[in-house]
Parts: C-alpha cells; structure tokens; sequence
C-alpha cells in the first residue's frame, strides 16, 4: 500500500503510528495469508468492550448492569464497528486476498468491523492504553451521547425519525452533508435532514456526519412533535 494513502488514513484516524507496519498488519485480512490480522482483532476487541464499558458507567451512574449490557452490545456490535470502519474509508485501504476482492469483501460488514478492531489493537501496541483510550472516546464520541438509558428499545434519532415517516407512510428523510471544517482530526460536520413530503427540513453539527445526521434527526423530531430522547 502506498504510503500517501496510509497517511490519509493515519489523518482520518487521527492518529499517526511510530510504526506503520502495525497499520499495515491491521488492514490485512486473512485471505491475504498467514501473517494478517487476526491477533490484532482479538485484542483489540478486548479493549473497545473495555473503555465503552467504563464510558458507559460513566454516563449512566443509575443504570442497571443488565441496561449497560445492552447499551454495550449495541454499540460495540458489528454494524456500528462496521460503521466507524466506512467513515474512516477504510475499504480503500484493506489488504485482501483475491477471492475477497472479486466478491466486494471491501464493503462487507464483518471485514470491516474486524478491521476496526484490529486497527484499535495496532494502536494500543504503538502507543499504549492512553492513547488507545482516548482514540476510541474519539471515535464513539457522537453514539454515546445519543444514547438514552430511558428509551426502551435504545432506538437513535434516525431510526426514531424514520418509523416515525414509515408508519405514516411519508418518504424517508434525505440527509446532505453542506459544510466541513476544521483539521483532518478534528472536524465538525454540518448536515441537513430534508423531508420532502412534509416541507420540514433541520440542521445537525457532530464531530461526525453520522453524529451530524444523528442530531438533524433529533431536531426533526421535536418539529414533528415526536417524542424524542
């Protein structure tokens, strides 16, 4: 892989490695060969369940261990690694073996997520449990304020929004990045959610374009008079 592309990466990420063969070895699936990353995953499966455990005791101090269990699945489960992984452009990146690229295993969910994983357990391995801590706050930044230990299914704002127009048979909202600023590892995104049929539009900020799209969601529901958490 190119180094100019590991570099955008490394931006994306925001975190730059003293040792990029460490990056290199995440990125690597098993269809590639004996030496992938494997290892790296399970390590670094270990340490996301980790800090989004302590994250989420922090949040929620009247939450039952049963809730926190919940809410720790949920945001440790494939689809949302899965996500963080499409955000950083990660299947630009990955090493695959043949057979994977033929069948599009650069947009698959549980490469992708492994990848994540695996990229966590690099960054432990160069720089240690703080900065490995402090990345993964990072990147989880946006979900975890969304999350509300009130809402019983712990439905986020999108998914709210979209049954909300689902059961009214309305379109579902269309949602358009207009603006991004800051550096590389510190961005804010702005982004506006559109529904058509209703001539309702709101505006969203986030460290993320999910977590932009995640607050215009919210704000949607208030302007529906929807119940919203």
């Amino acid at each position: 892989m190119k180094s100019d592309e590991l570099a955008r990466l490394e931006r994306r990420l925001g975190y730059t490695f003293s040792d990029r063969s460490r990056l290199e070895l995440a990125l690597t699936h098993r269809s590639c060969g004996s030496r992938n990353n494997e290892r790296l995953e399970f390590l670094g499966d270990s340490i996301v369940n980790f800090v989004i455990a302590e994250a989420l005791y922090e949040l929620f101090p009247d939450a039952r261990e049963g809730q926190l269990s919940r809410l720790r699945a949920r945001m440790v489960r494939g689809v949302t690694l899965a996500e963080i992984g499409r955000e950083f452009e990660l299947g630009d990146c990955l090493r695959l073996g043949s057979g994977e690229l033929k069948s599009g295993g650069y947009r698959r969910e549980s490469i992708l997520a492994d990848a994540v994983e695996a990229i966590i357990g690099a960054i432990y391995l160069d720089a240690g449990m703080e900065t490995c801590h402090e990345r993964i706050r990072s990147w989880f930044k946006d979900r975890l304020a969304g999350l509300s230990i009130t809402d019983q299914q712990n439905k986020d704002p999108k998914t709210r929004l979209q049954e909300f127009l689902q059961a009214r048979q309305k379109a579902l909202p269309k949602y358009r990045v207009t603006g991004i600023e800051g550096d590389a590892h510190n961005q804010e995104f702005t982004v506006l959610c559109e529904l058509e049929t209703m001539s309702i539009s709101s505006q969203g900020k986030g460290s993320s374009r999910r977590g932009a799209e995640q607050q215009a969601a919210r704000k949607a529901l208030e302007l529906l008079g929807a119940k919203s958490s």
